[in-house]
């Protein structure tokens, strides 16, 4: 071999070897790490289609001073509640979270749009809290409107406004976080030391606020698009 050829051979070796150290190197880097996905946001509720698909809630929840009628309780007031309660609500339901079979029956049915919009339906609109209390607060509620309002309107729309509220329904709700048959823990906690009588002078206090809670409209009232 000449001193030419070999120069050349030289040259050639060296530079497929830097062009293999290349890829060698390209394919050891780290690849670039994905964009994380954006947060999904809270889903809009749409109160025309949410009327459409309500019709088996309204059985209960459209007629004014319905109870069940095993256990006997009233059917809880729905209007001028939050819808992001009302969603969380029916989640825990679909969930068993909270233990009442037929609205188990009724959620596991139904998509998250579905709950967004039943509830925008059924809300309304929200009470707007006064931040004065109506009289005295009782020692046992003391606790209750650092969340659920001096007025009974929740402070914040992931908990549920109480000012209206069916005292039975109240009870019954109260009794059901003590026992077991919800699952919330604040609200476990906190009923797990209510006497029976604290119960009652909680439901008793929040069922008299204004402005209250109300009754949906009867299926055949119309509706237009907000």
């Amino acid at each position: 071999m000449t001193g030419r050829t070999r120069a050349c051979a030289l040259l050639l070796g060296g530079t497929v070897a830097l062009l293999a150290a290349r890829v060698v190197v390209h394919a050891q880097a780290p690849a670039a790490p994905a964009a994380a996905p954006a947060p999904a946001g809270p889903l809009k509720g749409d109160p025309v289609h949410g009327k459409a698909i309500s019709y088996t809630c309204l059985g209960c929840h459209g007629i004014s001073g319905y109870k069940n009628a095993y256990p006997m309780y009233s059917v809880p007031e729905l209007r001028g509640q939050s819808p992001d309660y009302l969603v969380a609500a029916l989640h825990e339901y679909r969930d068993g979270d909270r233990s009442f079979i037929t609205m188990h029956a009724q959620a596991e049915e139904l998509s998250d749009q579905d709950m967004a919009d039943i509830a925008a339906y059924f809300a309304g609109t929200p009470l707007r809290p006064t931040g004065k209390p109506e009289g005295t607060v009782p020692k046992a509620a003391t606790l209750c409107v650092s969340c659920h309002g001096q007025d009974g309107v929740a402070i914040a729309p992931m908990y549920p406004s109480l000012a209206g509220q069916h005292e039975d329904y109240l009870v019954r709700a109260l009794d059901e976080y003590k026992r077991g048959g919800r699952k919330n823990p604040i609200m476990t906690g906190f009923a797990a030391n209510l006497s029976d009588d604290d119960i009652e002078t909680i439901a008793e206090y929040f069922s008299r606020l204004t402005p209250s809670l109300g009754t949906e409209p009867r299926p055949w009232t119309r509706l237009s698009a907000e």
